[in-house]
């Protein structure tokens, strides 16, 4: 799928992003960590979709998190350190794939008992700051 670039459609993302990460916070607590940390990564890939609208660019989708960060660092620096923060938010969890399949681990574990050491809380605030600066910049154009 190909978008086109324009700052409604980027809002548009952003207000969807902040939805699935309230989405995230409701299921705080719940015996479910794998749902909050794929529903931060729907929330986070929405948010770099938002940024990249922003810009002249027509880009298809998906790219990745990483790859949409480091193309937002590459053409706006005051993103620097976007694709370092996304990769350790990765790194706790935050994947689209593992936080749903089974044959992304070892049998026999699942995605539901695969995610019991997450910090929640901590994740969520880190997600909220990098979903902050997404919108800054999506407020900025």
């Amino acid at each position: 799928m190909t978008l086109t670039p324009s700052i409604p459609e980027a809002q548009r993302w952003l207000r969807q992003a902040k939805s699935d990460l309230q989405a995230a916070h409701n299921d705080i607590r719940c015996c479910c960590p794998n749902w909050v940390l794929f529903k931060v990564h729907q929330a986070l890939e929405k948010a770099l979709v938002a940024a990249v609208l922003c810009h002249d660019e027509a880009f298809e989708v998906p790219m990745g998190l990483v790859g949409l960060a480091r193309w937002l660092e590459a053409v706006e620096p005051k993103m620097r350190g976007l694709a370092e923060e996304v990769e350790a938010l990765h790194g706790c969890g935050v994947d689209g794939q593992a936080t749903q399949y089974p044959s992304h681990h070892p049998f026999p574990i699942t995605p539901s008992e695969a995610f019991h050491n997450v910090d929640e809380e901590e994740l969520l605030k880190r997600v909220q700051g990098v979903l902050g600066r997404l919108q800054d910049h999506v407020g900025r154009m």
